[in-house]
């Protein structure tokens, strides 16, 4: 043990406030700060202090020295200066953030503490047992005919959103944060525009979804630590709520910036980069966040996660869509030529897939949404011929069945919907008529 951690366990021992573990910052580099004199004292994890304010956390330890990524502008930052630890004290939930928005520190966005708990939660645990946990859930409604039907969610449940950019994903998410059948919804807007935040929250999402919802926000300009530990919150209040016996639903906008802001981590802390960029420890980051989503235990509750993933040019095969393809129990692909025809939410039926089928839907249901994707490829397969004249009606019954019910089918994929039961009602009389 060294001398100044006798020191600081004397200090404990006695009844005494022990000093803080200080270093001082030794250079300055592309954005990372090394301080000397923490060795044996700074853990991964930790926050930095300088002048009483907090100023990063440490990402690495290279023998003698901490490495730190910083919270804000290293602006006015000199070598020399006093760099003190903070152990991370994980945070406390409380019912009193309901219809809240706080950052990544847990304070309302004014700057003020927001109510806490009593207890102290960690922001990384491991997450709950393989065998401790129970199955999928019973099927949620979520208020809108596609997922009540050809890509039904059930309690426990983890998907992805996968979108570019302008296609509806914001609204799709309000939607579900209104409509879905849960107790609690938690949403985490990580890399938001801060003017997008607050029109999503106070006229997208409105009073009503606003009301059962915690809002964890961490917007573009913040630096890769306080994305990555918005993400983190967000999913202990997620794990804060499960536990007493609710039923949560996790919106996570998105996993992407949130895999950028830990590449942006690893990189710093030395991690050798790999397909584009992203370190080999991304996956199992990601892989981490989402494991701690899913059924509870016991007489806790479940975490039913929606992970929305930002594809450029709709490449499913990008990094992290592969990632998180693999990871997941389902994928939800919303599709930019469905958008720019005015058809909402943009949802390619074809390509996308709930996993808890067919075990979500009774024998009957899967005969409906069988013979529903089957007109739908059938339309789609034909659509160049039909649309350049080229089809001749009575060459192929499929093709002819599939023109007549294709105005009906397309538009019930984008209706609200009452219940899982009127979805389906309504899915049997299009394919019937």
């Amino acid at each position: 043990m060294t001398a100044r951690l006798q020191d600081i366990a004397r200090g404990v021992a006695s009844g005494f406030r022990a000093e803080r573990p200080w270093g001082r910052v030794a250079s300055i580099d592309g954005g990372v700060v090394r301080i000397g004199g923490l060795a044996g004292l700074a853990r991964i994890g930790d926050a930095i202090e300088i002048d009483e304010a907090p100023a990063g956390e440490v990402i690495a330890v290279d023998g003698a020295y901490a490495i730190a990524l910083p919270f804000s502008s290293l602006r006015g930052l000199i070598v020399g200066a006093k760099a003190y630890i903070v152990p991370e004290e994980g945070a406390r939930p409380s019912r009193a953030w309901l219809g809240r928005v706080l950052t990544a520190f847990g304070k309302s966005f004014d700057g003020t503490p927001a109510p806490t708990g009593e207890n102290v939660m960690p922001l990384t645990p491991p997450p709950l047992p393989v065998v401790a946990r129970r199955g999928l859930g019973p099927r949620m409604s979520t208020g809108l005919a596609a997922f009540d039907t050809f890509l039904p969610l059930c309690r426990g449940q983890r998907i992805g959103l996968f979108a570019g950019s302008g296609v509806g994903k914001s609204t799709l998410i309000a939607d579900l944060a209104k409509g879905v059948d849960a107790d609690v919804v938690v949403l985490a807007l990580i890399g938001e525009r801060s003017r997008e935040v607050r029109e999503f929250v106070e006229e997208t999402l409105g009073p009503d979804g606003r009301a059962r919802s915690v809002v964890i926000v961490s917007t573009c300009d913040d630096p890769a630590p306080v994305k990555r530990r918005a993400a983190f919150l967000a999913m202990t209040t997620a794990e804060y709520f499960r536990d007493l016996g609710l039923n949560v639903l996790l919106l996570f906008d998105s996993i992407t910036r949130f895999a950028d802001a830990h590449r942006e981590i690893g990189l710093a802390a030395g991690e050798t980069p790999s397909l584009r960029a992203y370190p080999p420890s991304t996956t199992r980051m990601i892989a981490a966040l989402a494991e701690r989503a899913g059924p509870g235990a016991g007489d806790a509750g479940d975490i039913t996660a929606i992970f929305s993933v930002l594809v450029a040019g709709s490449d499913m095969e990008e990094p992290v869509a592969d990632m998180v393809r693999g990871i997941l129990d389902g994928h939800v692909v919303l599709e930019r030529s469905i958008a720019e025809r005015g058809r909402f939410p943009a949802i390619d039926i074809r390509r996308s897939v709930s996993r808890c089928l067919p075990k979500a839907a009774s024998a009957e249901e899967n005969a409906l949404l069988a013979e529903g994707r089957a007109l739908i490829a059938a339309y789609e397969e034909a659509s160049t011929m039909i649309q350049t004249g080229l089809y001749a009606r009575g060459s192929d019954p499929a093709i002819d069945r599939a023109i007549a019910v294709w105005p009906q089918l397309d538009a019930f994929t984008g209706e609200k919907s009452p219940s899982c039961a009127d979805s389906f009602a309504r899915l049997k009389e299009i394919l019937a008529s």
